[in-house]
Parts: C-alpha cells; structure tokens; sequence
C-alpha cells in the first residue's frame, strides 16, 4: 500500500457540531459511518444550523429536490450566518423553488447526445459515462438534478455493458469521463470493473473521473482506493470546490494521497451568486487549491436547470472576475470561464478582450494594467505544409466547425434549413437546390473550370479587365 509523505500537511480537523462532539474518531473518520449518518429532514438539519425561515420553506417543500449532507460537510457550515458559502450549497431555500426564464429540465441537451444510455457523446473524440446517480451530498444547483439523486434508481450492470460497448465499437473516442452522480460513491469492485475494462479497450488513452467525493466525503479517499485508481494510468481527477471554505486540512490530506499516485488534479467551479461572485473570492479559492497541488480547470457560468435561479449571476461577473486574474495572480491558478450552451452547445471559453487590433503586419494588444503594444508579424510567415512530423488527423463527421474553414476545408458553414429559408420558397431548379449546377455552386471552392460547366452561368467577357461570373 501507498502512504502519502507527511510534507507541510495540515495538521488537525475542521472542529465538529455539539451534535457529533461525542462521536469516536474512529468513527467520524470512517466514510461509511459518515454516508450512513448524513443529515436529511428537517428536524436534523434544524439540530447543526439556526434555520431562517426560507430555509425551513425549503426543507419542508415535497418537491424539493433531494436533500443529504455528511457531517462532515455539514460542519463546515456556520450556523448562525444565512449567507455561509458553504451553507448556501447544500441548505434548501425556498427561493429555489421558483422557476425563471429559459430554465429547462435537461438545460445541456445530454439526453439527445445519448446513443446509448447514460452516455453523452457531444465532442468528437471524448464521451460522458454517467455510472451512478448517487452523490455523497447533494448540491442545491445541480446540472443533472432530473435524474441525479433518485434514490430507487442507479446505472445498471446492463447498462455499463452497453455504454463500454459503444465506446470500444467507436475508435475515434481517445477520452472518456465518469461522472454520474459520483462514480467515487460506487462499491470499489464494481468502479474497479468499469475502470479496468475501459482501460482494455486499445484507442482509449485518458481515463477521467469527476467527483466531489473528495470534498463532500475525504475520508474515502483511503490507501486502498487510491492503490485501485492508479492501477488505471493514465487516470486524471477533477474535484469540485466553490469556496476557500472547503479548503481543509481533511481535503489538503485526500488531495495528497491522490497526488503521490500520479493522479493529475483538477477543479471545476461554479460561478454563484452570493457564494464567489467576488473576484477576491475566487482568486482566494484559487490560491487555496494550487497550495494542494490542484490546479484550477473551470469556473462555469451556472446552467439553466430548476433550483439554480438563486444561484445566476450576469456574464459580465464572470468577465470581471477573469480581468481580475489575469496577470494578477499566476496564470497556473486561473481556471477557464465558461458557459455551457443551452441545447447542447457544449463549452464556449469565455475571456475579457486583450486584442485590440490586427492587419497584415501589425497586432496591437493590451494587458492587465492597460498597457497597450504592438507585435510586429513576420513578413515571410507561410502556412504550415503537413509532412511526417505532423500529427495525424483525426476523424470528426460533421462536427470540424470553424477550424475547416481556416484549414480551407470549405467555404461556409450553413446554419439548418439556411438555403431553404433563403429560396424563398422557389423550386430547386430556380433556387440552385438541385442538379449539377447547384453540387458546384454550393461546394466548398469552385474552380473557373467548374464555373464554366455549371448550368445557368455565364461568363461575361473581361476586356481589358479580370474575368468575373455573373449567376442567373
């Protein structure tokens, strides 16, 4: 087995509730003790917090969605402050019951992803394996709350079977990340078993897993698990933390033994209103996380789902708190904003603008402090030319977007039923929407060639002048 090397580790534990004073350490250390006593109702919650009177609305609505916090979590909440970062998370309040504009049930459209069940394939070369629908706590804004935290409900063996049979039967997925739920609350031998067939199949080469395991629970972070997980290398975690608060010496503990196995670190936030909608707040977080060798991946705006309302911030906070990295803190500690488009758009980076101009030869730029410079571009730069030192393609059907018409792929993208709309309701032979000439006219380059053999054409002549087309 592993031991973690005991180098400039928090020492001691985050102080417990009254409620749990009494509670042998062996016990409060052992994970199962803390999933099996996690608080739930509202006569428990109202034991460890002074609940506000929103807050007992929220516990005691039937249609909440559902409520378990680990004592260990639920100690790091103050409970005398309504607005505790950590609290706020996990703590039901009525204002989450009320819907707002453009809330959806599946607001990342992963549900018309799903070739199989439980598993999104948005991106070409990497999927989403959802293996449980089970977490340690759950969070009041949760991405997959339609589905996540039924507790009746779970990923079947049957339906692993088929997701790693989609995954081996398609060679152009190089990735693929578990998540759920929270794959690190599945019993060790069935998560071994995803684990070790997924790492049988040849093209895959990284294997994620997304948990907030280590934060809600680090006590199951253990030396046996951790001596599964790094069986599986190259394996890579991202942990979820909102707020320095969570920052523990519990976590900077489980952070270090998943660290000494090889296991690269990452962490995703949520940008959240009232939580660590400060830049101070986040640049904060972001220093507490790289002090435990977790590097700072995410800050996602906060997604379109029921129970989030409360939650929204403006894109403009998260543009301010981005402006407020950037060269001033170094650039290993600032995640990358993000909004995860509505419908299924996936992840668009989203950055305060430092080029202020370009022509031919001359960019202009500024920095974090308004300096504004300008780089001179070579003058006899020419496009790369792909020989044998060049990466491989990779196959991407329908999905090349804007780097096709930089590589001179083509010429256009057309949104849905473009030409339709913009035919106006002519016939195909009147709309070019059909027949040689509407294959050439339509395609991604036309050569003069191919404009002299496409129907109603003309070319005019030029005199003196270049040769130009004119399309009837």
């Amino acid at each position: 087995m592993t031991s973690s090397t005991p180098y400039n580790l928090p020492a001691g534990n985050t102080p417990r509730p009254a409620i749990w004073a009494d509670v042998p350490d062996e016990q409060w250390n052992d994970w199962r003790w803390q999933m099996s006593h996690r608080i739930t109702t509202y006569e428990e919650f109202s034991r460890v917090i002074h609940l506000t009177p929103e807050e007992t609305e929220g516990l005691k609505a039937e249609n909440k969605f559902r409520t378990e916090i680990t004592p260990y979590f639920a100690a790091l909440i103050d409970p005398d402050d309504p607005e505790c970062p950590v609290r706020q998370q996990v703590v039901p309040h009525s204002r989450e019951l009320a819907g707002f504009e453009a809330m959806m049930r599946d607001s990342l459209g992963e549900e018309s992803h799903s070739p199989v069940a439980g598993l999104v394939h948005r991106y070409p070369d990497r999927v989403l394996m959802l293996v449980t629908t089970q977490c340690a706590s759950y969070c009041r804004y949760c991405t997959r709350s339609r589905i996540v935290g039924d507790a009746s409900a779970t990923f079947s063996r049957k339906q692993h079977d088929a997701q790693i049979e989609y995954i081996a039967s398609h060679p152009q997925v190089r990735d693929v990340l578990l998540s759920g739920g929270d794959p690190l609350t599945l019993p060790p031998k069935v998560l071994e078993d995803i684990l070790r067939r997924l790492r049988a199949i040849p093209h895959l080469e990284i294997i994620r897993i997304g948990s907030r395991v280590p934060v809600f629970l680090p006590q199951r972070i253990t030396d046996e698990l951790v001596d599964m997980l790094r069986q599986f290398h190259p394996l890579w975690l991202n942990i979820h933390v909102n707020h320095a608060k969570e920052v523990t010496p519990e976590l900077a503990r489980a952070c270090a033994k998943l660290a000494d196995a090889g296991i690269p670190l990452g962490n995703q936030s949520v940008l959240m209103a009232g939580v660590n909608d400060h830049p101070d707040t986040i640049k904060a977080l972001c220093h507490a996380l790289v002090k435990i060798r977790v590097r700072p991946y995410y800050l996602y705006q906060c997604d379109l789902v029921a129970g989030s309302g409360q939650f929204r911030t403006s894109i403009s906070a998260g543009l301010e708190i981005m402006e407020a990295l950037r060269g001033h803190t170094s650039g290993y500690a600032i995640p990358t904003y993000a909004v995860d488009l509505p419908g299924g758009g996936g992840k668009v980076p989203v950055l305060p603008n430092y080029l202020i101009s370009v022509s031919q030869d001359r960019a202009v730029f500024r920095n974090f402090e308004g300096y504004i410079a300008t780089y001179v571009q070579p003058a006899n730069y020419q496009r790369p030319k792909r020989n044998k030192w060049t990466g491989a393609p990779t196959e991407e059907p329908g999905q090349k977007g804007v780097a096709s018409l930089l590589a001179g792929e083509g010429m256009v993208i057309r949104p849905e039923d473009w030409t339709g709309t913009h035919t106006r309701g002519r016939d195909d032979d009147q709309a070019g929407t059909g027949g040689e000439a509407s294959h050439i006219l339509n395609s991604e380059i036309i050569s003069i060639e191919d404009i002299k053999n496409a129907r109603d054409v003309e070319i005019a002549p030029n005199g003196d002048e270049p040769v130009w087309a004119r399309i009837n």
